[in-house]
């Protein structure tokens, strides 16, 4: 079974609502527009029941099917980048330093499209609930709609989620059972020392030097404190300190990431990390205050539930473009607090970029608007599928 034919009859439909949402991007926990547009439209497709305001600017859809039945979970994130958008599309960002540079306009309105269809239709026994959720980039949006009650008041047997990936050619999913995307850490070092004259260091202690003793030595984290079989990254993205060419200064900030898919590996990370920027800092007579905040556990599909999801894929895609991940990926994603409590999968859903292409997080990045039929065909067969009259 191909695309549904019904979503495909309304495929400019959703070019247009995804486009709409590319030209307004809103940020984590700012998305009042766009989880009104959201909103708005659930009530025109007829659904069961809207809640919004779940996890500030969150929106549920409640989906009711023909019979009773069980009851799932089909997830979007709708929040932008802090990004100056360089795509030279007709739509591009009106917000200048905001933009919609992962394709979570795309998810939203694919899974728009799956709500409208479902509403429509109704051929499935049971309950589909559409998560609509905020601050996928930043803030965790997903664990606050878990902690705000969002299984507890709207109880699924299982979560699904899928995220666009341009390297894939469009149309294509790709799956993994377990570890799918890693754990983040944010990385948050200060080192302070004492500032001098630049021509004279010795009346100094130069937290330049410093920093860069840690950031050298942090490359020895991986590589002879972790099993070469396993899998870490400590990256340090960002170092800023000082004002002048000529003036050694008071303090530099590192910041950076870790990634991980084993609890284990995080703690080892951490500890090192915090370890060798305060001893090296002490070595030197100076001092490093360090953040290791844990962010996003990793994603983690659950096999069951990626059989499921594996089967309607292939039921809209077939079979031969249903392929199995090679390998992991160290991106991260907060879908992971949804499937830490209900089974459940993520898969990737091909944009058809070659590798040259931008692709996710990149100021010309843009979501492939042909594939938004496939991916809400996904969402609709798995009802269907998974809550069969």
């Amino acid at each position: 079974m191909p695309v549904l034919n019904r979503i495909a009859a309304f495929h400019d439909e959703m070019t247009a609502w995804r486009q709409d949402f590319h030209r307004h991007p809103e940020l984590a926990f700012e998305e009042v527009r766009t989880s009104g547009i959201v909103a708005e439209k659930l009530k025109s497709f007829g659904v069961d029941e809207v809640v919004t305001g779940i996890a500030r600017t969150g929106v549920v859809g409640v989906i009711r099917g023909s019979a009773p039945g069980g009851a799932i979970g089909l997830r979007a994130d709708m929040d932008a980048l802090p990004i100056l958008e360089e795509s030279g599309v007709a739509y591009s960002s009106t917000i200048p330093g905001k933009m919609h540079a992962c394709g979570h306009d795309g998810h939203t309105s694919m899974l728009l499209g799956a709500a409208k269809y479902l509403a429509e239709t109704r051929n499935f026994a049971g309950t589909v609930y559409v998560f609509f959720q905020p601050a996928e980039e930043s803030g965790g949006g997903a664990e606050v709609m878990v902690k705000e009650g969002l299984f507890d008041r709207f109880p699924v047997d299982r979560v699904f989620g899928i995220h666009n990936w341009p390297s894939l050619p469009a149309g294509e999913f790709a799956w993994r059972v377990g570890p799918l995307m890693a754990a983040v850490a944010d990385i948050d070092i200060t080192v302070t020392g004492k500032g001098a004259h630049g021509a004279m260091p010795h009346q100094g202690n130069d937290p330049v030097v410093i920093a860069a003793q840690i950031v050298t030595a942090f490359q020895s984290i991986v590589a002879r404190n972790i099993e070469p079989v396993e899998a870490g990254v400590v990256t340090i993205g960002s170092i800023t300190g000082g004002h002048a060419f000529n003036v050694i200064p008071e303090s530099v900030r590192l910041h950076g990431t870790a990634r991980w898919f084993k609890p284990e590996i995080g703690d080892v990370l951490e500890s090192k990390v915090t370890e060798l920027a305060t001893g090296i800092a002490a070595a030197y007579g100076a001092k490093a205050d360090v953040k290791f905040t844990r962010m996003y556990p990793a994603t983690i599909n659950e096999e069951a539930s990626t059989r499921l999801a594996i089967r309607a894929a292939g039921s809209v895609s077939g079979e031969a473009k249903v392929a199995e991940l090679p390998k992991p990926t160290m991106g991260g994603e907060d879908f992971a607090f949804m499937l830490n409590e209900r089974p459940g999968a993520y898969l990737f859903l091909g944009g058809g970029r070659s590798a040259g292409d931008p692709q996710v997080h990149h100021p010309k990045y843009d979501f492939n608007d042909s594939i938004l039929p496939v991916g809400a065909s996904f969402f609709a067969t798995l009802a269907e599928q998974l809550l069969p009259k």
